[in-house]
């Protein structure tokens, strides 16, 4: 796994448990604050995969 990959998939939980939170809480912007963090984590973690096939090759 390259750094990528790892600050992606911690960014992702990170967004995943904010979500949850803003949904428990009842709070929208915290709710909406976690999906967006959770799906650049997921941008981030789709880079770094992307970067580790570029370089297998």
């Amino acid at each position: 796994m390259n750094k990528d990959q790892v600050k992606g998939r911690v960014e992702e939980v990170k967004g995943k448990v904010k979500e949850a939170a803003g949904v428990i809480l009842d709070d929208k912007g915290m709710e909406i604050e976690g999906n967006i963090q959770k799906n650049v984590g997921k941008v981030q973690s789709g880079l770094g995969d992307l970067k580790q096939d570029i370089e297998k090759k």
